[in-house]
């Protein structure tokens, strides 16, 4: 049986993809699969995807990616399964998809992390939203034969348009993600990792942190690839790296995980708890979506509205050591048993299970 996984990103390059499947690939032979894999963007491409400038040759990958697209389609026979992940093209209506789908009558899982479904930024102006053509999830999905949605959220909306939706969450190695057995710092760290497009989330807890510091020592470090420079007495940055992510993680003692309750937050998939977790940090998180899931209150981390909350949770776990390690062994097992590559293995390969 052989499998095309049609994704937006290069290979171990995106989180949404190192976390959803691109873990399984190592035992794709062991499961009498073969496999091809096609990105929109190039590694050149993804390079400089982010940065500021060079319109010119943003426009020229651009363009390359659409050419690789129809390049693809025809190479289509001699798949027997195409793995979608969030979109094949970045703008404008799913062409691609609707000819994979009824053209040449391919079977799609389509897989999602996000409410991709909705503008994740208020701001949007109408030609952006128009070129996003959001849309196209509803119709990607309703084309699909099955469809993986990393929380039950984004289920509820799948179930909408496809009858065969499959709860994949996000997942870590716990083979590499494993807790350090070197000692910490000795001051407590409170930690946060993101990407620049979900800073704003601190805002919500920089007044807890500010009137925090006033009696308590702790430094605060953010994982991202941008500083946020926050006005804090022992704030630390370190730039995302994929080599040392996670010893870097692991140099946190608490982990947080601030959201604004709204529908776009809802379709978070809990990346960031999963993470903390894994490594033994326990964490403090907003009542939001999936969240709910993860954290367990007190036996592996807490929940925190307003800055009042915030400033107990996180107190309670800074002056409590032992507090720390319990809650961070409980939160190991609970990654071990529901959001582990050998939790999710079977669930994962099932997707290819042609039987009724």
């Amino acid at each position: 049986m052989k499998l095309l996984f049609l994704t937006p990103y290069p290979i171990q390059r995106a989180p949404s993809q190192r976390f959803r499947f691109e873990h399984f690939f190592k035992f794709m032979e062991e499961m009498d699969l073969t496999y091809d894999f096609s990105s929109f963007l190039s590694e050149k491409a993804w390079g400089i995807a982010y940065q500021r400038g060079n319109l010119v040759s943003k426009a020229f990958y651009v363009i390359g990616g659409y050419l690789s697209r129809i390049k693809m389609l025809f190479t289509l026979g001699k798949y027997d399964f195409i793995f979608i992940h969030r979109e094949l093209t970045p703008f404008g209506p799913p062409v691609f998809e609707w000819l994979i789908t009824r053209v040449f009558k391919k079977k799609v899982i389509y897989d999602f992390d996000d409410a991709i479904w909705m503008a994740d930024q208020n701001q949007e102006n109408f030609l952006w939203k128009a070129l996003k053509w959001r849309s196209k999830v509803a119709s990607i999905c309703k084309w699909s034969w099955k469809v993986s949605v990393g929380n039950e959220y984004l289920g509820d909306f799948a179930r909408q348009y496809c009858d065969d939706v499959v709860l994949m969450p996000t997942i870590v190695d716990t083979s590499i993600h494993t807790p350090p057995i070197h000692h910490k710092h000795p001051m407590p760290v409170i930690g946060w990792t993101g990407s620049h497009s979900t800073l704003f989330y601190l805002d919500t807890i920089l007044p807890a942190l500010t009137l925090l510091q006033e009696r308590l020592e702790f430094e605060f470090l953010v994982i991202a690839n941008k500083n946020p420079n926050l006005p804090l007495k022992h704030f630390r940055f370190l730039a995302w790296n994929k080599q040392t992510e996670i010893d870097d993680l692991s140099l946190m003692d608490i982990g947080v995980m601030p959201l604004e309750d709204t529908e776009w937050s809802k379709g978070k998939c809990g990346f960031k708890l999963i993470q903390y977790l894994s490594l033994g940090v326990p964490a403090v998180a907003s009542r939001v979506g999936v969240n709910n899931e993860i954290i367990q209150e007190d036996f592996n981390g807490y929940f925190a509205q307003t800055t009042e909350d915030w400033v107990s949770r996180l107190s309670t776990l800074l002056e409590d050591h032992q507090k720390r390690r319990t809650l961070g062994n409980n939160g190991r097992l609970l990654i071990e048993q529901k959001y582990s590559v050998n939790s999710q293995k079977q669930t994962f390969f099932n997707l290819f299970n042609d039987q009724p």
